[in-house]
């Protein structure tokens, strides 16, 4: 099975050794350097629909980066869009939801899967709106996050509320539902006020047993700073 490794301190690349035959695929323009042995090529894994979907749930290129070991072993090193962490996970006895531009790379063994999500979350969360990515099968997963990233512990009785911006990924055992408020009351309106007065916006609560990763950075809010500043 192909390994995957963190290196660098700084806006970290993904480190993934591959022995002759086997394939990992990752978002594209991902790959930033690769060995002579490996062989890259651009594919819709899974066919149009399923390509579409992804596109349409999570934000990846319609086309995503296939790279196999031909002509033996061989490393390469990948980098995410934005500057952050990155992460490696264990799929297979655990799965995972996906957010938004998140997904970085996999091995061939992990699949991208596409669901529907609630009416409330797909208006309201930045989770891919009314589809989500879900990870089945096995492997090796590598998620992004713009800034630092910490992983969060949930256990019953130990709900938590996370500004949706910032989350990554989260383990496909929890619950979880959006909210305009971390309040308990105060109505429909009331609870909108309080959104757009505290500057919070919409939040996901998550409850149940599982594990949560999330960044520092919020990217639209990032990107809304830079576009208010004077050229």
């Amino acid at each position: 099975m192909p390994v995957f490794s963190i290196t660098g301190d700084v806006d970290p690349f993904l480190h993934v050794s591959l022995a002759k035959g086997e394939k990992i695929y990752c978002e594209s323009n991902a790959m930033v350097m690769m060995e002579t042995n490996l062989e890259l090529k651009g594919k819709m894994t899974g066919g149009i629909g399923a390509a579409l979907m992804r596109t349409f749930a999570n934000g990846e290129s319609f086309f995503q980066q296939h790279i196999e070991a031909m002509r033996g072993d061989g490393d390469c090193l990948l980098s995410p869009t934005l500057p952050g962490a990155m992460r490696v996970l264990e799929v297979g006895a655990q799965q995972y939801m996906i957010s938004d531009g998140a997904f970085v790379a996999a091995s061939a063994g992990v699949e991208l899967k596409v669901r529907t999500q609630s009416l409330g979350n797909a208006l309201f969360a930045q989770s891919g709106g009314f589809f989500i990515t879900e990870t089945a099968g096995s492997g090796q997963l590598a998620v992004s996050g713009f800034g630092a990233m910490s992983i969060l512990e949930v256990t019953p009785g130990k709900d938590v509320v996370i500004d949706n911006s910032h989350v990554v990924c989260w383990d496909n055992r929890l619950q979880y539902e959006i909210s305009m408020t971390t309040g308990s009351s105060g109505g429909f309106l009331g609870n909108l006020i309080n959104s757009q007065t505290s500057g919070e916006g919409m939040v996901l609560k998550f409850s149940g047993t599982g594990k949560i990763l999330v960044c520092s950075r919020n990217r639209a809010a990032f990107l809304a700073w830079t576009q208010s500043k004077p050229a």
